[in-house]
This record gives C-alpha cells, sequence and structure tokens, in this order.
C-alpha cells in the first residue's frame, strides 16, 4: 500500500477534492435534467392523448371529424402565426400615421379576395365537390409557399413588390380554404354529433392553437421577423398532408344542392333561399363579426395614440387579446351546454351583450372597460356563430345545408374585413369610436328583435290556420 504523503488529506488535495464534487454534481444535474425532460415528455404525451381521445369521441374518428378538427388547429397555429409576422411589420415597427396607411392597404389586400371568391371561386368549388380534400390541400400547400416568399420579402427591410402580392394570394387561399371546410363538415358528421356540437368543437380546437401559437410566433418575431414565416410554412405544409388524410366521404357530393341567401325562389328555381330566419340570424352574426374586426384595428390604434396608464400600450392590447380568447372559450363553452335550445333568443342576448359592453367601454374608457369590450366581442361572436349553425341546421333541409354553411361563412369573413376597414377609418377617440359601435349594435338588436316577431308571427298564424283546416 503507497504511502500517504505527510500532511496530505486523506482524499487528495482540495483541488482535486472539489473536482470530483463538482464532478458528482454535474453527473447528479444531468441525471435530474434527464428525469425532469423524460418527466415533461410523458406529460405532453398524456396530454395529447386526452386531447386526441376528446377530438375523436362519439364516432368523430371513424367519420374523419376529428382529422377535420386536427386540421382546422393545424391551419389556425399558421394563420396565427402570418398574423403575429405581419403586426410586427405593418403595425408596431412604423408611427401611427404611417401604420394606418400600412394596415389600410393590407386591409385593401384583405378584402380584394371577396372580388374573386364570390364570381369565382365559390362557384369553382362549388362544381368541384369531389375534390374537397385536395382543394384543402392545395391551399395549404399554396399558403406554406406564398409565407415563405412573404418571410423572403421582409429580409433586410420590406419588398412591397413581393410581400403584398403574396399576402393577397395568401387570402385568397384562406378564404378558399375556410369554405372549403364549412361545406365539408356536414360530410364527416357522425350520427351521435349534431352540427352545432361539430362546430363548437372545431372552434374551440382554433382557439386553443391560437392561444398555443401566439407566444411561440411573438418569440420568433422578437428574435426574427421572418422566423414566424418560416415555421408558418412548415404548419401549412403538415396541413396540406393532414388534409389529404381525411376520409373519402368528404369528397362525396350525392344529394347536395345549391342554395342562396336572398334570393327568391321564383327567380332561379335551381336555387333553394335559406329562408327569413336564418337571414336574419346571419344579419345579426355578420353585425357581431364586423364589431369584432372593427375592436381589433379601432383598439389597436386607440391604444397607441391614447395609452391607458400606468399599463404599456403592448400590455393592454395583448390582455384585450387574451380577454377576447377567454370570451370565445367561455362562448364554446355555454354553446355545448345550451345546445340548439331557442337560437333566436341566443341572438339576441348576444347582441344586447356586445352593444351593453360597447357602451360602458365608451363611458368609462379604462383598462376594465376595454377588458370587458374585448371579451364580450369574444363571447357575443363565438356564442352567435354556434346559435346560426343551430339555425340553419334546422331551418335548411339537408342537401342544401352544404351550400348554405359554406356561404353563411363567406358573408361573415367579408363582414370582419368590413369592420376593419371602418375601425381603420374612424376617427380616433373611445368615447366616439365605441359608442358609435354601440349605436350600431343597438340598431342592429332592434332590427333582429322586429325581424324575429314578425317571423314568429307568421309562424303562429300558419300553425294556427293549419290547426283550423284540420279540425
Amino acid at each position: 500500500m503507497k504511502a500517504q504523503p505527510y500532511g496530505e488529506p486523506p482524499n487528495g488535495p482540495p483541488a482535486r477534492r472539489a473536482a470530483r464534487a463538482a464532478t458528482r454534481a454535474s453527473r447528479a444535474a444531468a441525471r435530474g435534467g434527464a428525469g425532469a425532460a423524460r418527466a415533461g415528455t410523458a406529460a405532453a404525451r398524456a396530454a395529447a392523448r386526452r386531447v386526441r381521445r376528446a377530438t375523436y369521441a362519439e364516432g368523430a374518428g371513424d367519420s374523419g371529424l376529428g382529422r377535420l378538427i386536427e386540421l382546422h388547429a393545424v391551419t389556425m397555429a399558421g394563420d396565427t402565426l402570418v398574423t403575429l409576422a405581419l403586426a410586427g411589420t405593418l403595425f408596431f415597427a412604423v408611427p401611427v400615421g404611417q401604420a394606418r396607411g400600412q394596415v389600410a392597404l393590407y386591409l385593401l389586400v384583405t378584402m380584394a379576395p371577396f372580388v374573386l371568391i364570390a364570381p369565382v371561386v365559390g362557384p369553382l368549388l362549388d362544381r368541384f365537390r369531389h375534390g374537397r380534400r385536395y382543394a384543402l390541400a392545395t391551399t395549404l400547400a399554396g399558403r406554406g409557399l406564398l409565407a415563405w416568399v412573404m418571410g423572403t420579402a421582409m429580409v433586410g427591410g420590406q419588398d412591397a413588390a413581393r410581400l403584398y402580392p403574396a399576402a393577397f394570394g395568401l387570402l385568397v387561399l384562406s378564404k378558399a380554404y375556410g369554405v372549403t371546410r364549412a361545406a365539408m363538415v356536414p360530410r364527416v358528421l357522425p350520427s351521435a354529433v349534431t352540427l352545432v356540437r361539430a362546430n363548437s368543437r372545431i372552434t374551440l380546437a382554433g382557439l386553443v392553437s391560437t392561444t398555443l401559437a401566439v407566444p411561440v410566433g411573438a418569440g420568433l418575431a422578437w428574435i426574427r421577423t421572418p422566423w414566424p414565416l418560416r415555421l408558418a410554412t412548415t404548419v401549412y405544409l403538415a396541413g396540406a398532408v393532414l388534409a389529404l388524410s381525411l376520409p373519402r366521404r368528404a369528397d362525396s357530393a350525392s344529394g347536395e344542392r345549391t342554395s342562396r341567401i336572398g334570393v327568391a325562389p321564383g327567380r332561379a328555381s335551381r336555387l333553394r333561399t335559406v329562408g327569413p330566419v336564418v337571414v336574419t340570424g346571419l344579419r345579426a352574426n355578420a353585425s357581431l363579426r364586423a364589431f369584432s374586426g372593427f375592436l381589433t384595428l379601432y383598439l389597436a390604434f386607440l391604444l397607441r395614440t391614447q395609452p391607458l396608464a400606468p399599463l404599456a400600450v403592448n400590455v393592454v392590447i395583448g390582455l384585450a387579446a387574451a380577454a377576447a380568447a377567454v370570451g370565445g372559450f367561455v362562448g364554446t363553452g355555454l354553446g355545448s351546454v345550451l345546445r340548439t335550445r331557442a337560437p333566436e333568443t341566443l341572438v339576441v342576448l348576444v347582441l344586447s351583450t356586445a352593444a351593453i359592453s360597447a357602451a360602458l367601454g365608451a363611458w368609462f374608457y379604462a383598462v376594465w372597460a376595454v377588458l370587458l369590450v374585448a371579451g364580450a366581442a369574444g363571447l357575443a361572436q363565438s356564442l352567435g356563430k354556434l346559435a346560426l349553425d343551430a339555425l340553419i341546421q334546422r331551418e335548411v333541409p339537408e342537401r342544401w345545408r352544404t351550400s348554405a354553411f359554406a356561404r353563411s361563412e363567406t358573408v361573415l369573413q367579408l363582414a370582419w374585413v368590413l369592420g376593419g376597414g371602418i375601425g381603420i377609418l374612424t376617427p380616433l377617440g373611445g368615447a366616439l369610436g365605441l359608442g358609435a359601435a354601440a349605436l350600431f349594435l343597438t340598431l342592429m338588436l332592434a332590427v333582429t328583435v322586429r325581424a324575429t316577431l314578425r317571423t314568429r308571427g307568421r309562424y303562429q298564424a300558419s300553425r294556427s290556420s293549419a290547426t283550423a283546416r284540420n279540425t
């Protein structure tokens, strides 16, 4: 046995002992980190399994509805990434006056796709109903390519010659996707699930996906502007693959007929109107969607020029977006509980809620009032759309229902864009803008109540006459 040098501790010099202790600590930390990673991965997998079971419940996995819900979640994540990238480029990075001009131009580009959607894309999709899966995949692959082009245009400054045409093409494909996806829902509906519940699940999946994509996109945009668009390209391409995996029944068009909104049956014998009840519900939902678009852009500019102390502008805008998301979650949850009970009454209630919240926001204009308005707008938009779905399911026969869903979705998307345009043109002022919105919503509430009462009176009169004839 080797003799220990005189004066040296039994375990070696102090430096050697410190190195050994550091090695043992690093190994323990590595083992702990690996254990934490394994635990996090296991938790993520367990959460994913629970979400998948909920998505595929009640026959949704066999019918294809579960895949369509996943596809919508993926698409909303891509749209959120694109929106965040454009918001950082067109809004926050430039002065308010210049930002209004750029956003107005972008919104004009947003409105322009509807010029193509109405006379071209809509009838084209109606003609090629047997290829809806490929139509969805094409729109998603095209959006991925255009998102990459937009990201390239933002490198080293904005290249408007490439940025705006690419944004235009992406929005055209986005509208075509929305119309096609709305028309596909009845085809993948399991027998145990109503259209209202199916659309509620789709909406909820989109809200969850958007909520998860916001911090990711914001972090990437903070690092470098094009990165959210690069990720959006990957997300859209993954969505294209997922669209092709939908079942073949999604392409079925057996028994479908084309319907129109507000066209007299005598003027087009092959087309069927959706009826006054659905038109009333659609008009009310278009008002709510226009209010949402107005609120999104108007508050964004208003808070930059008239900030609400003591919070920073970006903080208030983030809180307002979170309040709108919470309102959407609450509306979707309430829609699942209420199901299809009294949709006409529900439409009136959500219009009243939005009008009252806008009036309170105009009167007080404080942080809590802005959050109240944003939350009420999210709740009203979500719950109102579910009420409209219930009306279409109840009033429109099945063979016209697919077309009615697609065309109503086009109207609602256009209403949001029009509301956003009004939000840009309206002079900035908390009391002025929100007061005008409250007045508009009150007017639409009166129109909706009057139309609902008139329709109910006609229904009761026809029912009484039918009873008299039977007796």
